[in-house]
């Protein structure tokens, strides 16, 4: 069985992302919108992460600051699933807690 995961990018005169919008029909997702997203893949023959990062040209810099912080939360989550390296996914939070001190995002 093959799932799809479609990304739709609308570009304006210069190449600049203006719309994005993704569907996942097997999730329910049909079109949402988004202001940006992030894509890593890992290339198995190369050993390396190959990614495309892409957002609206009307993304707002504190909610781009707000999404780098919950990626970085996420990016701890995964890693803790994927290696059962409990320690090092918690030493990955702590780097988010302090991404976000600095960015004003918690007190």
């Amino acid at each position: 069985m093959d799932s799809t995961i479609t990304l739709q990018i609308s570009l304006d005169d210069n190449r600049v992302p203006e719309a994005i919008s993704w569907a996942a029909p097997e999730g329910g997702v049909d079109q949402a919108a988004a202001d940006a997203f992030m894509l890593t893949v890992w290339d198995g023959k190369g050993k390396e992460a190959l990614r495309i990062d892409l957002w609206t040209k009307d993304m707002l810099v504190d909610d781009m600051k707000k999404f780098y912080h919950q990626t970085l939360l996420a990016m701890a989550d995964g890693f803790q699933r994927a290696t059962n390296e409990e320690a090092m996914a918690e030493d990955m939070r702590d780097f988010a807690r302090y991404f976000a001190e600095k960015q004003k995002l918690i007190g």
